[in-house]
């Protein structure tokens, strides 16, 4: 694929060679749009560290309310059933009240649920404030990547998609190790008061910094004229099929999916109202009615492609996020600082690539990057199957710095690639869908490994444990020998006595772990095989045109 200029938000679709005449296309922001990409990328990672920040509390929140361990998820649940209801729904809101309203509106929401968390005194409060925090969090990851893709021109989209990427991606994978040590030296709660500070920066520097175009002002006249409608029903059902399938995902392994009627019941609540959702949102177009998701989006090859890709990206980032930590705590016995250790140089060699991607994008066909980050992506995973239970600390922050060099080359160009051929009104539908791309994919990656885990350790425990009877002349050799260091005498019957029950039981946890180790090794294998499969679908992507204006767009 030879190296082309991108085609830009505001021209035809990509198939097309023409480019389409957009209104309000001389505007610029006042202000430096470096100075906003920063503003808005501080918000961005408080909202994303807070996804994954409460994780290592939740013994400490169970603890302090009085709660179960099973009862304090509901703290994670929550935030994520709220989150993902708001993020399709955010773009759709900026129509009636303005894009930098709204943002400010879920600033605000975000830091005074953030403040009512940490002075929660039960379970039930704490998780009522979690969803306020849920909904302020959507709607900002929406707004934030649209105000990029309108304040930067197209040249130096993908450098500020480099940015808010950076935010995306480094702050789930230092959230633990933070959240860990806030914990362990202060209190639980100061997890969440330490948003405060940040929301306050925040609304000051957007009510000075961050302006509207003058197309978002067009949207709001209309709908203040009565020419948007306000579609409940969409929003209800929306809420309904996203929610439904967070529900699922987080509580499925935990109530052993389908056996549970919860789950079933949760299940078929979410087909219906998804297909009821799809026909409504249709209808809304077909009555010229602005419909909450715009489905004509997924018409684009682009943005449609994109939409996996993004999926894909969430799911293996936060897949592995929690599988690498896992791994160490349980089978190498690793604290969870430590853990969190492991983590961090991945973190600081995002940071150090995503400027690099940044300026790359801009040179680049999209297309390329993308196949250079699945490629690293599929062969960091490949190499990580090669570990066993003797691997060195070094080794696996190595495995993870090598899977963080193909990540940081996914987050830029596939957002670039959805947005192509989009009109300026749409740039907040391309934000919300892709962000909710990225959250549902990251919520998927995080149940797969959670049920896989115990499925495989159990499947490879069972098929283990038959070599483990009196019959197996090794196993009675290996409990001979280890009788003698429990004490035992080497004579007599080699398996009676209590140093004998002993050395079984070693025997036994030596194969529990033996188990376990194979079980993280089939996730990795099947990760690397997902992520193999979508290196085919880059081919589908459109090649965009080499003769389009680089300037041509909003």
């Amino acid at each position: 694929m030879a190296t082309t200029t991108l085609e830009l938000p505001g021209t035809e679709l990509p198939e097309s060679t023409q480019t389409a005449p957009q209104p309000h296309a001389a505007w610029k922001p006042r202000i430096n749009p470096w100075i906003v990409a920063m503003t808005v990328t501080l918000a961005t990672f408080m909202e994303v560290l807070d996804s994954s920040i409460a994780n290592v509390a939740l013994p400490h929140i169970a603890g302090g309310l009085g709660a179960s361990q099973d009862e304090a998820t509901w703290v994670l649940t929550a935030y994520l059933v709220a989150n993902a209801i708001i993020l399709p729904a955010g773009a759709y809101m900026t129509g009636f009240v303005g894009r930098k309203k709204f943002y400010m509106i879920c600033v605000a929401l975000f830091g005074i649920s953030s403040a009512l968390c940490g002075l929660a005194p039960s379970l039930p409060l704490l998780v009522f404030f979690r969803i306020l925090q849920g909904v302020g969090g959507g709607g900002l990851a929406p707004s934030e990547q649209a105000i990029l893709a309108d304040t930067f021109p197209p040249e130096k989209r993908g450098q500020a998609f480099a940015m808010y990427g950076l935010a995306v991606v480094v702050a789930p994978a230092i959230g633990p190790t933070l959240g860990g040590w806030i914990t362990d030296n202060y209190d639980w709660r100061w997890i969440f008061f330490l948003n405060v500070p940040i929301c306050l920066l925040s609304l000051f520097l957007t009510s000075r910094i961050v302006e509207d175009p003058p197309w978002v002002h067009d949207q709001v006249k209309e709908a203040q004229k009565g020419g948007i409608k306000l579609d409940l029903l969409g929003f209800g059902l929306l809420g309904l099929t996203f929610g439904s399938l967070e529900f699922i995902l987080d509580k499925g392994q935990e109530d052993d999916w389908f056996s549970s009627p919860l789950i079933t019941f949760f299940f078929f609540a979410m087909i219906v109202a998804f297909v009821v959702m799809i026909w409504w949102e249709l209808k809304q177009l077909r009555d010229g009615n602005r419909p909450i998701v715009n489905l004509t989006l997924f018409k684009r090859r682009n943005f449609a492609i994109g939409f996996i890709l993004m999926f894909v990206l969430g799911f293996s980032l936060y897949g592995t996020t929690v599988l690498i930590p896992q791994f160490v705590q349980t089978l190498l016995g690793y604290t969870a600082e430590l853990a969190g250790m492991v983590l961090s140089p991945a973190g600081l060699m995002m940071m150090a690539m995503m400027p690099v991607v940044g300026i790359l994008s801009s040179k680049v066909d999209p297309r390329k990057l993308m196949g250079y980050g699945f490629g690293m992506l599929t062969l960091s995973l490949i190499t990580m199957h090669t570990m066993d239970l003797g691997v060195s600390y070094g080794r696996l922050v190595f495995l993870r710095v090598f899977q963080a060099s193909g990540l940081a080359f996914l987050f830029i160009p596939i957002n670039m690639i959805a947005y192509i051929g989009v009109k300026q009104s749409e740039s907040n539908d391309v934000s919300g869908l892709t962000n909710l791309a990225r959250n549902i994919g990251g919520s998927c990656g995080t149940a797969f490994v959670a049920t896989m885990l115990t499925r495989l350790t159990a499947a490879h425990e069972t098929n283990m444990v038959r070599n483990l009877n009196p019959g197996n002349p090794a196993f009675v050799e290996q409990v001979k020998r280890l009788k003698g260091m429990f004490g035992g005498s080497g004579g007599g019957n080699p398996m009676i006595g209590d140093a004998a029950h002993t050395a079984q039981a070693y025997i036994y946890n030596q194969l529990h772990r033996q188990a376990g180790m194979l079980a993280y090794l089939d996730i990795i294998q099947y990760l690397a095989i997902f992520c193999a499969c979508m290196l085919p679908l880059l081919f589908l992507i459109p090649k965009p045109p080499k003769h389009l204006d680089p300037g041509a767009g909003h």
